[in-house]
């Protein structure tokens, strides 16, 4: 009885709270919204559009609403649907189908490589993933080679696996990583930050130098510039940009551009 009066306590509608810290077990109540050609998706007193719903990254459907199962800040994005998430600074990743994550190969067995993603358990790389790749013509992967590629089974119950081409075979920048380079590890929720499509982080980067950036959503970077000096001047901002304000960060890249 306690733990449900706590949850109806906590209870508050999600367009309330966004932007606010929630805490697990938190009941977010959705909006009531008009009927859309007669089909609706009934989730206990409060109904959303079927297909219009969308419940992120530390976010669960309950028979009420919408349960908080991570600590973190709200957020929520408008049309096309109606996402909810809770952007956390959690490290530990779990992998989560359609993830494009930056893995580094431990072995081959048979016909698959195994990889570590960062994950409880490494996922599973069939030499056949790979753009043009055939029994007779195998890519040319080797154990600790960095991997680029996104995962079509996660789930609980099963063992992850990826790929490393996209719905039409092709690569699409997937691949074996560059053996030069950098890889280091940052918070998921600084991930989802640069990924951003109006990110400004990259876009001050960017009056440095040259260089190449690979995102993982497993918190991986992999960076890479024309020399060792510069490789390592853009990811010491990146690991630092979690924990400076915008004016802060401007300021480095300014003090490394007066250099």
């Amino acid at each position: 009885l306690a733990g449900i009066t706590a949850a109806i306590m906590a209870a508050a509608l999600a367009e309330e709270r966004v932007g606010q810290v929630v805490l697990p077990g938190d009941l977010l109540l959705l909006p009531a919204q008009p009927e859309e050609d007669g089909e609706r998706l009934r989730l206990g007193p409060v109904a959303a559009p079927r297909g219009r719903l969308l419940c992120g990254p530390g976010l669960r459907r309950g028979r009420a609403g919408l349960v908080v199962t991570k600590c973190g800040l709200l957020r929520c994005r408008g049309a096309p649907g109606l996402a909810y998430w809770v952007d956390t600074q959690q490290r530990r990743y779990v992998p989560v189908k359609g993830d494009h994550v930056i893995g580094i190969v431990t072995s081959k067995t048979g016909d698959f490589f195994k990889v570590d993603v960062g994950g409880s358990e490494q996922a599973s790389l069939s030499f056949l993933a790979f753009e043009g790749a055939t029994k007779r013509n195998r890519p040319n992967v080797q154990v600790a080679d960095l991997i680029y590629g996104q995962f079509v089974v996660a789930n609980k119950d099963m063992e992850p696996e990826m790929v490393c081409i996209d719905s039409s075979g092709r690569a699409n920048g997937m691949g074996v990583i560059g053996q030069e380079g950098l890889l280091f590890k940052v918070s998921l929720g600084l991930i989802r930050k640069l990924l951003a499509p109006d990110c400004e982080i990259i876009q001050d980067l960017g009056q440095l130098y040259p260089f190449e950036l690979v995102f993982g959503m497993n918190g991986r970077i992999w960076v890479k510039a024309k020399t060792v000096q510069q490789t390592l001047i853009v990811a010491n901002i990146l690991e630092a940009c979690e924990h400076m304000t915008a004016e802060q960060r401007k300021q480095a890249v300014a003090k490394v551009l007066e250099n």
